[in-house]
């Protein structure tokens, strides 16, 4: 009698059994907290760039708003005819005051002579979260971009040190023969603080702020109109 043939099937080595759904969905989530962790790092990153861009061309905008202003105002108070001081009388310069309104502390204006121009006012102003610039009478122009830059502070405070009165040589003495009668001139020295503050429109959190000291070089000369070299 013949037995039937048992059929034996190949044993199958464990590891080419593949994955079961466990390990399936165990490996899903590593790698989906794998994914999660990289993307959180990118993410940073990307904001950590994005907000060193912001304080750099915020730090940019702000120097270079900086250095227009105090280099205007060095030249407050040049005068075509500086040479009249040496004379006697002695002349007042006629362009030599900074205005600063007390209704207006964000506000500063002075006069120098530019050629072919001549003299015209200039100033400065805080208007909103914009800095205007004066260019002659009544001409207002934005400085600074209301786009990406917003002005939060804009302060410039006067620091004048007044030397002592010095009398001026005239060509005559005094009827009692000294130069107790001569006419007295007072030099000021003048110094501007400014400050600037502002932050960016696209991100407030992103804030800085500047503070230059000005010296003028011209320094300010008065004289007593009433006083007048002996004849």
């Amino acid at each position: 009698m013949l037995m039937p043939r048992v059929r034996h099937r190949p044993r199958i080595a464990a590891s080419a059994l593949g994955l079961s759904l466990v390990e399936l969905m165990v490996g899903i989530a590593v790698g989906l907290f794998v994914v999660a962790a990289a993307a959180m790092l990118v993410s940073t990153q990307l904001n950590d760039n994005r907000r060193v861009l912001l304080e750099t061309q915020l730090q940019q905008d702000l120097r270079a708003t900086a250095d227009i202003i105090t280099r205007e105002l060095r030249r407050s108070g040049h005068w075509e005819n500086a040479q009249s001081f040496l004379g006697a009388p002695p002349a007042d310069n006629p362009y030599a005051s900074v205005a600063f309104d007390a209704d207006v502390p964000h506000e500063v204006g002075f006069t120098y002579f530019r050629p072919p121009s001549g003299a015209v006012p200039y100033g400065y102003t805080k208007q909103d979260s914009v800095l205007r610039t004066l260019l002659g009478a009544g001409v207002w122009q934005d400085l600074t971009d209301a786009n990406t830059l917003r002005i939060t502070s804009f302060n410039i405070t006067p620091h004048y040190v007044e030397a002592a009165a010095v009398p001026v040589p005239c060509p005559n003495l005094c009827p009692d023969g000294s130069s107790d009668c001569w006419p007295e001139r007072k030099l000021t020295v003048r110094d501007l603080v400014v400050e600037i503050a502002g932050e960016a429109v696209s991100d407030p959190t992103v804030k800085r702020s500047l503070r230059s000291v000005v010296r003028l070089r011209n320094d300010l000369v008065t004289s007593d109109p009433s006083a007048d070299c002996p004849a």
